[in-house]
């Protein structure tokens, strides 16, 4: 089933989704199991498993770190496959990869891609690929069946999100805000009114992401988008409490 179609159906039985980030090799592959494990049963929708690069410019202090030391730590980009095709036999949930584009080029665009479906999962989000540059990659997202994530933010055109919704498939990233993740985003008139310009902009789901820490955020989200998307909140709950500390954060959501 494709990612767009698993999010509608789940979206029938909840009012908004919730979708995870954790970086893959950070602390360990074995954390990284406990970590899912602890978040599936604890009713994450959908997990985006980011491969470490050493130049994540989207990603704010908890998850550069993170990258940093997974890479010290001898992370392959071949280990980010195969642990990615062993959650998706483990988990019934739909599980993306999140990169940066030098790291799918350097392995070999349709390599990657195949090696990506074969293995289960539904799609990518590479924040550093405009469509008008991955022109191929696009083209092997359609080959294959896999959903390119395309990026909205705050200082994103109409018009310019209009084009990417052209290009997009799954749901449609929003960035709560300028900068990198991390910071607690603020929800004022100006964040629904960009959501607005968002929902008018595409048909697909909206996930919402960057600064998401906690129940009130996502109650705040709660009719204006479809996912909300948390990342470096668990990763540093991972650093300051352990991986069993991520079910009841998790829980605590809802």
């Amino acid at each position: 089933m494709l990612l767009e179609q698993q999010l509608r159906n789940a979206l029938e039985k909840k009012d908004i989704l919730l979708m995870t980030h954790i970086v893959l090799g950070y602390p360990s592959f074995d954390v990284n199991r406990e970590v899912i494990k602890q978040m599936v049963e604890n009713g994450v929708d959908c997990i985006e498993m980011q491969i470490p690069f050493s130049e994540p410019m989207a990603d704010g202090p908890v998850i550069l770190k993170a990258n940093q030391d997974a890479l010290a730590a001898g992370t392959k980009v071949e280990d980010c496959i195969t642990f990615g095709a062993e959650m998706v036999k483990e988990y019934d949930i739909p599980f993306l990869f999140m990169t940066y584009y030098n790291i799918i080029f350097k392995y070999g665009e349709e390599a990657f891609f195949k090696r990506a479906a074969d293995s289960g999962i539904k799609g990518f989000i590479v924040p550093d690929l405009p469509p008008e540059m991955g022109e191929s990659f696009l083209a092997l997202a359609d080959k294959y069946n896999l959903a390119p994530i395309l990026i909205y933010a705050p200082t994103s055109t109409s018009e310019r999100m209009g084009e990417l919704a052209a290009h997009g498939r799954g749901f449609i990233y929003c960035v709560a805000r300028r900068g990198v993740t991390g910071k607690k985003s603020e929800f004022d008139k100006d964040f629904d009114n960009y959501l607005g310009r968002c929902r008018a902009a595409t048909d697909l789901p909206l996930a919402v992401g960057f600064g998401i820490q906690d129940k009130e955020d996502i109650e705040a989200l709660k009719g204006k988008a479809d996912m909300a998307v948390i990342g470096s909140r668990t990763i540093k709950l991972v650093e300051q409490d352990g991986a069993k500390a991520v079910g009841p954060f998790i829980a605590g959501l809802k």
